[in-house]
């Protein structure tokens, strides 16, 4: 007789998310929900489209919603908006941004929203409560309440850094006097330094910028953070994350498991689980870095002043003060000399320079340099 269950798990299939390195290297790819088939037809991978995820992978990961308080200055500017509990949906319903009454505010916000809407003469802005949809995070921004729901999904963990169109945010954004009392638009501020000295306060200027801290809006559960200033909304911090008092996490970028941040993380940049980026390491770059994703892996060291610029995969070490750009050429353990982007996304190399002859060479990592420490990281 023929055994029908076995002729069933002859095959498998399954619809996930990966993650690509910039020269196409797959670093990861997450299955939810594999299953055992008997005829999945031929093997491969396909990319899926929006429609086609949000399909087979659920549509929570496609759109946002959430309510919030929105800052507006007296010519009509956006100047900031706090939403302190976005969620994924499925079907939110249009994209755009509605007022809400005093009502509506109290029952999404909490009864604490009514007193906190309304004019602000000391700042010259009003407080409004406001709904926003995002019926999609694969569309572009519309306006700086979109954008600002972006940022707080980063920094909610709701999604991930590259998890959703970050295109023309800067567009949206004013350039934002961030005080002690809340948001001021830049061409008011002597004035409500004045109203604030009135009033026997002292107004205090943390910055100058179209993004604010990210513990104004959003602390994440088990992080520490040194220095708050040096944390942008925006930033994913993961669980475990130590970030020290130089250390820099900007938008769209951050870690994904426990790790230890002493140096600068820049836009786009995220670091896996078990990393170390040392002091005065610096990760990529803003401006000037092209179309090239930075990312760096498991379990890896960067060393202090150290840097890449291109990816790094799992138990990689970059020795202190060697920084390797995506043109560095790298002397192979053959002899063989490579541009650095040809072993961007390959694991267990340790980067160093030569001591007597000042070339740049990869070795295989054999070493073990001992990971993050557990103390630190276990208490957060």
């Amino acid at each position: 007789m023929t055994d029908t269950t076995a002729q069933s798990t002859t095959g498998a299939v399954a619809a996930g998310l990966a993650t690509i390195a910039a020269d196409g290297t797959v670093l990861d790819t997450w299955f939810p929900a594999p299953e055992l088939a008997a005829e999945p037809g031929p093997s491969g991978t396909e990319r899926l489209s929006a429609e086609q995820a949000a399909k087979l992978l659920g549509g929570g990961a496609t759109a946002a919603v959430g309510p919030g308080l929105a800052t507006i200055a007296a010519d009509g500017t956006v100047l900031d908006t706090w939403f302190p509990a976005p969620e994924l949906a499925a079907e939110p319903g249009p994209s755009g941004t509605e007022r809400l009454s005093a009502e509506q505010a109290a029952k999404l916000l909490g009864g604490g929203a009514t007193a906190a809407v309304g004019p602000d003469p000391r700042r010259g802005v009003e407080v409004v409560a406001v709904r926003t949809v995002i019926s999609s995070l694969d569309a572009k921004p519309v306006d700086a309440h979109d954008v600002y729901l972006r940022l707080h999904l980063l920094s909610h963990r709701l999604v991930k850094p590259h998890g959703q169109n970050l295109d023309g945010i800067f567009a949206h954004l004013a350039n934002v006097a961030w005080t002690s009392l809340g948001p001021v638009a830049v061409d008011e501020l002597e004035k409500v330094r004045l109203n604030a000295r009135a009033e026997g306060l002292h107004l205090q200027v943390t910055s100058v910028d179209k993004f604010p801290r990210m513990t104004d809006y959003v602390a994440p559960k088990g992080v520490r953070i040194a220095d708050a200033d040096r944390v942008r909304l925006g930033a994913h911090l993961a669980e475990g994350t130590t970030v020290m008092h130089e250390g820099f996490v900007n938008f769209n970028a951050g870690t994904l498991g426990t790790s230890m941040v002493e140096g600068r993380i820049s836009a786009g940049v995220v670091i896996g689980d078990g990393s170390d980026i040392g002091g005065g390491a610096t990760m990529g770059t803003l401006s000037g870095g092209g179309n090239v994703r930075i990312s760096v892996g498991e379990r890896c060291l960067v060393g202090a002043e150290a840097g890449v610029g291109i990816a790094l995969g799992d138990e990689c070490v970059v020795e202190a003060g060697l920084y390797v750009t995506a043109g560095t050429r790298v002397t192979m353990p053959d002899g063989q000399v490579v541009k650095a982007r040809e072993l961007s996304g390959a694991s267990n190399i340790l980067f160093r320079r030569n001591s007597e002859t000042g070339r740049v060479e990869a070795r295989p990592n054999n070493a073990v340099w001992g990971g993050l420490n557990d103390v630190l990281h276990s208490h957060n």
